[in-house]
């Protein structure tokens, strides 16, 4: 009887404890947000909530454990030892699941990742629902979920950092003025950062690079603008959208691929003759082969 008190006065101390540590835990996130200024702040705040969590879930629940075999006159000892040669053999067996919470302890360190970024790892991209010291669980734009284990990341691609550059690349005729084009650009971005809608999500004023390269049908114009996290491409969308209705308005012709067909020229520098050859006289020329060949063998055309 005095054995199962124990075990159940452990229980109890533990289930006090945890409530406790979570409590704890709680608070001392709680001041965090208080000081927290930044969104980005307030994420990994969230992040490092979620952990310390589950850590000291894992650890209170080891103590307990443990005190109550020894409690209940198991000799913990021995079973300590040979967890520890067990945990050694599983970590040469297991290596992966080993560096998954070691990458994952690193990762939260040095806080590249947090939930709710939009990140790139491991060949797949999406926005980050769950960050543990096991994996990293992404989902991606058609809602496909993606399971990462931490061990597979080497590289993190975060698309949500402090800010993000919304990069566009617009297309005009070689015939077009391309001074006329930017002016045009200053001026839809100009109005679309004036709208109150983007005008939170628009950091700074469109930055113009320039005509970057001589494509093979248009010369292409190259910008970006300084946005808020996430919001890259939802102002490019509505920017492109825009500068489309104002090159048409404005009578800036968006090329489509053309060919330039050179007949090439003789050693004298003279042209071969280019000669235009129409729908109907290509019919009316085979016509003119088939009934000839009719008349040639007339026992093809019987068969």
């Amino acid at each position: 009887m005095s054995t199962f008190l124990h075990v159940l006065f452990i229980l109890i101390l533990a289930i006090a404890a945890l409530i406790l540590l979570r409590k704890g835990v709680n608070f001392l996130i709680q001041q965090w947000r208080r000081r927290a200024v930044l969104p980005e702040s307030i994420k990994r705040i969230e992040t490092l909530r979620r952990v310390l969590r589950y850590t000291v879930t894992v650890v209170v629940a080891i103590v307990a454990g443990t005190l109550a075999l020894s409690a209940l006159g198991v000799a913990i000892g021995p079973i300590l030892a040979t967890a520890g040669v067990l945990g050694l053999a599983v970590s040469f067996g297991a290596k992966n699941l080993v560096q998954d919470y070691f990458n994952g302890f690193f990762l939260l360190l040095e806080n590249q990742i947090r939930q709710g970024d939009v990140i790139q790892a491991a060949d797949k991209a999406g926005l980050v629902e769950d960050v543990t010291f096991r994996y990293v669980r992404l989902r991606d734009y058609e809602g496909n979920v993606h399971f990462i284990p931490n061990s597979a990341i080497t590289t993190v691609t975060n698309m949500s950092w402090e800010y993000a550059y919304s990069v566009f690349e617009i297309g005009i005729a070689y015939r077009e003025n391309v001074a006329d084009a930017f002016d045009l650009i200053r001026q839809v971005s100009a109005e679309l950062r004036a709208d109150t809608e983007f005008s939170q999500k628009i950091l700074e004023d469109v930055e113009i690079a320039g005509l970057d390269k001589w494509g093979n049908s248009a010369l292409i114009l190259k910008g970006r603008f300084k946005t808020s996290p996430l919001e890259q491409w939802g102002v490019r969308r509505e920017f492109l959208r825009r500068l489309k209705q104002a090159f048409d308005d404005h009578g800036i012709e968006i090329p489509f691929p053309h060919l330039t067909v050179y007949a090439g020229q003789s050693k004298e520098g003279v042209a071969p003759p280019f000669h235009w050859i129409s729908d109907e006289k290509r019919r009316t020329a085979k016509i003119t082969r088939a009934a000839r060949k009719t008349v040639e063998k007339p026992e093809d055309s019987i068969e």
